[in-house]
């Protein structure tokens, strides 16, 4: 692949032993190479990958030209199309533009509206005080890189998100995984990583988990690695993304959920799930919020949340305190699906929340025929994971029920599966090669 004019100087070094310049191209291995899903992309872009999902946000959307019913989408509380939110949205639009308030937080870009969204979000979640972050992927990886040093170990659980472990990856310390949810393998790695702290006492730990795992819909078992607080010395870090505004009596997560929230730490969420915003937030002692406030560079250089979107996060906390019916009508919808779905003999594995994933057996040219079936015969639009983020034979199917979701899109859906499962089971969906659906 031929290189522009201006381009070419960045990738000429000398080769001294012939004392003559050759070309370097660093773009060489990323086209031969385009990954595990990217070797697809020819095929599956539109379809299968980046497909367009259009019309109002809700259970039921466009794609193709043709309505489906949807559940690949996390808006929980049915807060994206909420009149309310629309309102609050667009007048905050109207009055302050996307470019109010101009710079970063630290330099020119702070207001009493982005103060008073963080002094709320601490108050809901029982702590000091909090900070607001752009995005909820660069917040925990920039919080993570900021909290631990060289001499800080941190003990995550295997099945984290990848935000998590691409912060790990900043991380230039020592790190010990522990089998998903396995207390019994998170003390094996608390004595390792104690028994090297005591080796160079300069260091902490720090353990990250969850509230609810994304994939598999179970929660982390924040209570009892709460309990282990007394036998070891460590801080708890919670990425609550799936928790916040679903989970415990008023909505504040994972933690409420299970008595231990004063034992969090750091609490952090995203807005990309209940709220159906843009941006994030961590939670927890002032003294320790304020330090990462001034060293976190993923805030400190990066332009301050635009005000519609800061009032628009008001708004919708509000409405998530104040009106209990919307998880309600989230956790019925939720319920039926999932008794629905076990009734006819669906695994749906562990799941204690709204997440619900089917586990199904089949390979990839399989998986897709069925996607395809489920989407043109069926109109049923909904995530599906496959060989090589699962191993091979494996598929899962991920449903986001909402509070937008009605008994008739259950129904409809529940057929949908049924029906489309027995194909499964009796070989119809082997296929020879993947459909190109591109275009």
């Amino acid at each position: 692949m031929a290189l522009p004019v201006g381009v070419k100087s960045l990738f000429l070094r000398p080769n001294k032993s012939r004392n003559r310049v050759i070309m370097a191209d660093i773009f060489e291995k990323l086209v031969k190479n385009y990954g595990p899903l990217g070797q697809h992309r020819e095929r599956a872009h539109g379809y299968f990958a980046f497909p367009k999902l259009e019309g109002e946000i809700g259970s039921r959307m466009k794609f193709r030209g043709k309505e489906m019913i949807v559940w690949s989408l996390n808006n929980y509380l049915g807060l994206a199309n909420h009149p309310e939110v629309r309102k609050t949205d667009g007048e905050a639009s109207v009055k302050y533009g996307l470019a109010t308030p101009m710079g970063a937080r630290m330099m020119s870009g702070n207001s009493n509206y982005h103060e008073e969204l963080e002094a709320k979000l601490a108050a809901f979640e029982q702590k000091e005080d909090a900070i607001l972050m752009n995005f909820g992927y660069q917040g925990i990886m920039s919080a993570i890189d900021a909290i631990c040093g060289r001499h800080d170990v941190i003990v995550y659980d295997a099945e984290s998100h990848a935000c998590i472990i691409d912060g790990l990856r900043l991380h230039t310390g020592h790190r010990y995984v522990y089998k998903h949810n396995d207390i019994a393998d998170f003390e094996k790695q608390m004595e390792r990583a104690t028994a090297l702290i005591e080796k160079q006492p300069a260091g902490g730990i720090l353990v990250i988990t969850e509230g609810v795992f994304g994939m598999a819909g179970d929660q982390g078992k924040l209570k009892e690695i709460a309990a282990l607080k007394s036998k070891y010395n460590f801080r708890l870090l919670v990425d609550d993304a799936h928790g916040f505004g679903t989970l415990g009596k008023t909505g504040a997560g994972a933690g409420e959920e299970q008595g231990c929230q004063d034992a969090i730490d750091l609490y952090f969420s995203t807005f990309a799930k209940s709220m159906a915003s843009i941006g994030a937030f961590m939670a927890g002692d002032k003294a320790i919020i304020d330090f990462i406030r001034y060293n976190i560079r993923s805030q400190i250089f990066a332009k301050s949340v635009p005000m519609p979107l800061v009032l628009g996060n008001l708004k919708r906390l509000e409405l998530l305190q104040t009106q209990p019916e919307l998880k309600e009508k989230l956790w019925s919808n939720a319920l039926k699906l999932q008794s629905g779905l076990k009734e006819r003999g669906f695994d749906i594995g562990n799941t204690d929340t709204p997440v619900t994933p089917v586990y199904m057996k089949g390979g990839v040219e399989e998986a897709t025929a069925m996607v395809m079936d489920l989407r043109e015969n069926y109109k049923i639009f909904c995530s599906i994971v496959v060989y090589p983020v699962i191993p091979k034979g494996h598929i899962i199917y991920r449903l986001i029920p909402t509070a937008a979701h009605t008994d008739a899109d259950i129904n409809e859906t529940l057929i949908a599966f049924t029906e489309t499962k027995a194909k499964l089971d009796a070989g119809a969906y082997k296929v020879e090669a993947i459909p190109d659906m591109a275009g």
